[in-house]
């Protein structure tokens, strides 16, 4: 359950008059926009911010992964765990755009996922499948009926191969949006054909630190410009995007501007017949009421009645901050709706008939936002499991008698909620999880800000000027149906030079006292004891992977992580358990003392403690101390732009090289505190855009430039065979320039690219050496990949052995 404090600052983030605010500004327009992107982050926030908050369009961003493929600024969190922080931060970025999400991927496991980087559509489609893609996007415009679709970056060379593919495929799909013969199978799910009007580009370089346009963007035919302040907040509409920015944490975005930007100029690639040289987005689009029967030469009834709407959606929201007129003004709205639906020809209906239904929606969100009631749903526990119980508690706080008030629930399958007691103030409903009830499926297909979302939520009705107005609330946190039991196994994955004459390991079972067995292959065994458990291995080990796979109760077992962090709140990411055994020809080096300075966002320090190599974690009073116990320094991924100690720290890394430690640096990027003059011993320069800067097929040739360099021939002398089976990529953020003292030991290069040959250097300084290096081993060694274990061990090495 939420803290008191966790509460506090929900209640604080959303006054009740900038929820009123929003909710009437939702009523400007009928028009919805849809921002297709390829990876939460890339929607076009501040842009959004003004179509939504200043011109009152629905905003829907579809977004085709859950960025599962990337790093993580802020945690260990990856994969899939990575893809629930994403699709949270995703949420609460579009909660502050007031914006909708529709997702096309769902998960690490669906074909449509982050599966790291690419460098142009093709290579993208090889992975999703571009039919596939398309369908998805045809579903979401059946869906979400956009009347316009934007992608956020150009289809050119120079940009991420994801985003790319998203561009192809959004375009592609309008047509066969609107073809009956296109994907029939939608019909029968409910879908209808549906028309974009317009498909727009943006008319500017989607150039920056990372990728790099190789062609000019399209000319400009419509700038949107967005001066002036948003009402509710005082804010620009680009600090509310940064605002909206800022949930990607995990991304490290969120920038402040002093000056904001105001201009956003758009280029049309495609509109319906009868659009020419335009004056404003809303051209040729039913963005009121009242045009919406014009343009379907309605009855001049339906006319009437529908600017009869609009007249007093007017004076609604000139009423704000005045509940009692606002309410009464809203109640003749939709009363005006009603009667231009019953006097509605059935092509009006056909044509139009989601925008009446969304704006009586809308409407009823707002008079219930006047009556001064606020309420909570929250379920104890947030979690079940099949076979338990629980409680769902409506809290409702206001004047309102809830006589009137009915509650409609909407619980998961295998779910049963019945209510057991209500008084004016709370109403609680015991919930009952069938034996054989579903588990919550992790990634949700979309998100509205007008609730409805997760696994559980409820319809409230109340009764106001003889009209039923509805709302949806959601659970204060997710209702989610999970295995009755977590094992973790510690460690779960277990390195097995073929040198070693162990045989047996003992292995922790931390999260359950349940029945446990193995399924092992032929000759391993696995035996409780107290603490734990025992493997044991036959007398000779193959080499390769062996998995010996854990099941309570009969089940395969599941291992739940709990995931929380202050912008995105509480959350779990679920994954079988599994305990993995390596076995492969390693050596180690002798007498090496590793020091690992992490920053959360790898598991190389882990991966050097279970080689059985002498690791200590170094904290900031430990780099405050004496380096001298060590004999090798190993810096991860982002450390220095995580660890804000790092910077003071730099000088003092120098002097242990100089003293003849070795250090390793792990990548960084431009933007992670990495200053090429201070934070490396010499001078390195990481390249950018960072597009120009990696090597993204992971069965790319690799060239060793010096094989007799120390890093290359011990104590594992690096083999043609040690690059292969590599996952995702080989390297990224490469160095581009380097001082001369610096040698590069590999070249490596995507097809039809030069050799890149910054990816691993290496430099003597005084009496010890510093290494810096861009190749993915962090990810290769989660993947179990023997050579990277074997170029991990060289690489932490003593100077001079």
């Amino acid at each position: 359950m939420l803290t008191d404090r966790e509460r506090i600052e929900k209640q604080k983030q959303n006054p009740s008059l900038i929820g009123l605010h929003r909710a009437l500004s939702r009523l400007n327009s009928s028009v919805t926009i849809m921002n297709t992107g390829a990876h939460p982050d890339d929607e076009h926030n501040s842009l959004l911010a003004y179509l939504r908050l200043a011109l009152g369009m629905r905003v829907v961003v579809a977004c085709s992964t859950r960025g599962e493929g990337g790093q993580s600024a802020i945690g260990p969190e990856r994969l899939g765990a990575l893809g629930i922080v994403r699709s949270r931060e995703m949420e609460e970025a579009a909660r502050e755009l007031d914006a909708d999400i529709h997702w096309l991927g769902h998960g690490p496991e669906d074909p449509v996922h982050d599966f790291g980087f690419s460098k142009d559509g093709d290579q993208t489609f090889a992975h999703w499948g571009e039919e596939r893609t398309v369908e998805r996007l045809v579903r979401a415009y059946r869906t979400e009926r956009p009347d316009i679709v934007l992608p956020t970056f150009l289809d050119v060379p120079g940009q991420h191969g994801h985003h790319r593919a998203m561009t192809r495929a959004a375009e592609t799909a309008i047509r066969l949006a609107a073809d009956p013969a296109a994907f029939p199978e939608h019909m029968s799910e409910g879908l209808k054909p549906w028309a974009v009007s317009k498909f727009y580009l943006p008319a500017w370089s989607g150039g920056g630190e990372t990728y790099d346009d190789e062609v000019p963007p399209p000319p400009v035919t419509l700038l949107i410009e967005a001066a002036g302040l948003e009402p509710a907040t005082g804010a620009s509409y680009d600090h509310i995007g940064e605002w909206s920015r800022y949930y990607h944490a995990s991304q490290g975005m969120g920038r402040w501007r002093d000056w904001p930007r105001e201009a956003w100029p758009l280029h049309l690639r495609y509109a319906m017949a009868g659009v020419g040289d335009e004056a404003s987005i809303f051209d040729a689009l039913p963005s009121t009421l009242a045009q919406l029967g014009d343009q379907a030469g309605e009855s001049q009834r339906v006319v009437d009645a529908l600017a009869t709407a609009d007249a007093c959606i007017a004076k609604a929201i000139a009423s704000f901050p005045d509940l009692s007129r606002i309410a009464d003004a809203l109640l003749k709205a939709a009363r005006a709706i009603d009667e231009a639906i019953a006097a509605s020809g059935a092509s009006l209906l056909e044509l139009h008939g989601h925008r009446f239904d969304r704006k009586l929606s809308q409407i009823d969100t707002a008079i219930f936002l006047t009556q001064g009631i606020t309420v909570r749903s929250v379920a104890t526990p947030s979690t079940l499991s099949p076979g338990n119980q629980g409680l769902l508690t409506l809290h409702i706080n206001g004047c309102f008698s809830n006589t009137s008030l009915k509650t409609d629930l909407h619980l998961p399958a295998g779910v049963s909620g019945s209510r057991q007691k209500g008084t004016d103030d709370e109403i609680v409903f015991a919930l009952t999880v069938a034996a054989d009830a579903p588990l919550s499926p992790q990634y949700d297909p979309a998100w509205s800000r007008m609730g409805g979302n997760g696994r559980a939520f409820v319809e409230i009705s109340i009764e106001v000027g003889g009209r039923a107005v509805k709302t949806r609330v959601d659970t204060e946190e997710p209702l989610s149906i999970a295995p009755a039991h977590s094992l973790v196994l510690s460690p779960n994955a277990i390195i097995v030079p073929f040198d070693t004459k162990l045989r047996q390991w003992e292995v922790k079972a931390q999260g359950t006292e349940a029945n446990i067995t193995f399924a092992v292959p032929d000759g391993w065994s696995v035996d409780r004891q107290i603490g734990g458990l025992q493997v044991t291995a036959p007398a000779s080990i193959s080499p390769g992977l062996s998995v010996l796979t854990p099941h309570i109760d009969g089940h395969p077992a599941m291992r739940v992580t709990q995931i929380a962090y202050p912008h995105i709140g509480r959350t779990a990411f679920r994954e079988p358990e599994t305990l993995r055994i390596l076995a492969l020809d390693l050596k180690l080096p002798e007498n090496a003392r590793v020091g690992y300075v992490g920053g959360g966002a790898d598991r190389v320090g882990l991966w050097l403690q279970r080689m059985r190599i002498d690791v200590t974690e170094l904290d900031a009073p430990s780099l405050a101390g004496d380096l001298s116990a060590f004999t090798t320094i190993v810096v991860g991924i982002f450390a220095f732009g995580i660890r804000k100690d790092l910077a003071a720290a730099a000088p003092r890394l120098h002097r242990f090289v100089e003293n003849g430690g070795h250090l390793v640096t792990l990548y960084h990027r431009p933007s992670d505190g990495w200053n090429p003059d201070k934070t490396p011993p010499l001078r390195i320069e990481i390249g950018t855009p960072s597009v120009r800067w990696r090597v993204t097929d992971p069965a790319a040739i690799v060239d060793v430039l010096r094989p007799d360099h120390p890093l290359m021939i011990g104590p594992n002398r690096v083999e043609a065979s040690d690059w292969q089976g590599w996952d995702k990529e080989r390297g990224l953020y490469f160095a581009a320039r380097w001082h001369k003292a610096y040698q590069p030991l590999l070249s490596m290069s995507d097809p039809g690219e030069s050799p890149l040959e910054g990816s691993l250097i290496s430099a003597e300084i005084g009496r010890g050496r510093h290494t810096h290096v861009s190749l993915v081993l962090h990810h290769q060694l989660d993947k179990l990949v023997p050579g990277a274990f074997k170029m991990m061990a060289n690489l932490v090495q003593p100077v001079g052995r």
